[in-house]
């Protein structure tokens, strides 16, 4: 099934072209540029970005793919979670495309699609696995046992690790977005330098708050005796913190149900520290271990056409009354 795939739930504007599973086309067009200035993404910028590039980004998608609109045989797009006056520029033009052309459309769960990118790499896992997706809003580990079988083994009680990134890097006066500097810096830094704390050790859930006060408690302790040179071995510190807690938690949450594969999906999956140490990990517990490459752990549209297509294969089909959802819990559904 030729299935166009729109995302739209943060701050890029996306869309890919995906049949039987395999991509064709996958085009993300990045607003880092109109958001930097502000150290975060400025709902409202966001929006009219998305409106702007929309149209371009799914005529580029189709372009690349080489079909035209008329071939598209259904349209998947990102229902939610996400900031609602983004999603509903993906949502609304999904609609209309779908009303034009008279094809089925699905609305998505963007968590959903993270996951599901893990099967647009070459070597794809077997149900039933564990997965963590970890990016600037989500902290969640889930035992998977199938495409929308979803069990929540472990979530963030406060900050996402994305955020805990973003909200360190404008502490430190690095730029947007936060994890990306950090993780660059953090390659000439000394990652025990800075005892950081790993919070909720006996638990298989999150919390970055702790760590985020401790950095600015540290800046405030040294003032003015900061110097730009401790600045790697700083970002070093931090990244080692939050990466220790991801891959300890998860690899706990694997082990304690039994399971020997693991996903890791999502904006901070592109971590170089992170898939460095889940590597180590899961080769030390003999864990088989599954992360998307890097264009497809970030916001796309290709893992939600993928997840699309599955669910139009199977008889899905939304209204055009459908609306958008800011807050979506990934459970199972039919």
């Amino acid at each position: 099934m030729l299935v166009l795939g729109i995302e739209s739930s943060c701050d890029e504007t996306a869309a890919a072209v995906v049949k039987d599973g395999k991509m064709r086309s996958n085009v993300i067009a990045s607003q880092i540029k109109a958001h930097s200035k502000y150290g975060g993404v400025v709902p409202e910028i966001a929006s009219r970005k998305h409106i702007e590039a929309i149209n371009p980004v799914i005529e580029q998608a189709l372009s690349d793919a080489g079909v035209g609109l008329n071939e598209i045989e259904g349209i998947a797009v990102t229902r939610g979670p996400g900031l609602i006056g983004s999603l509903l520029i993906g949502l609304t033009t999904a609609k209309a495309l779908a009303y034009a052309l008279n094809i089925p459309f699905v609305g998505v769960n963007h968590l959903e699609g993270h996951i599901t990118a893990a099967f647009l790499a070459d070597k794809v896992p077997q149900f039933p696995f564990a997965a963590l997706v970890v990016s600037g809003g989500h902290t969640n580990i889930y035992l998977v046992k199938n495409y929308h079988d979803f069990r929540l083994l472990g979530q963030t009680r406060d900050d996402a690790a994305g955020e805990a990134f973003d909200k360190a890097a404008k502490l430190l006066n690095l730029g947007y977005p936060g994890g990306v500097v950090i993780d660059k810096i953090a390659k000439s830094g000394n990652p025990k330098a800075i005892a950081f704390p790993r919070a909720m050790k006996d638990s298989v859930d999150f919390s970055f708050s702790g760590l985020k006060t401790s950095l600015l408690t540290m800046l405030k302790k040294r003032g003015s005796d900061f110097e730009e040179s401790q600045l790697p071995d700083v970002a070093a510190s931090y990244q080692e913190a939050i990466v220790d807690v991801l891959v300890e938690k998860t690899m706990r949450a694997v082990l304690d149900n039994d399971i020997r594969q693991v996903v890791v999906c999502g904006g901070v999956a592109a971590n170089g520290r992170l898939r460095e140490k889940f590597a180590e990990a899961a080769l030390k517990n003999k864990i088989d271990l599954f992360i998307p490459p890097i264009i497809l752990c970030t916001d796309n549209a290709a893992m939600i056409a993928a997840i699309g297509e599955i669910m139009l294969k199977s008889g899905r089909r939304d209204a055009l009354d459908l609306n958008a959802i800011s807050r979506w819990p990934l459970v199972a559904h039919p």
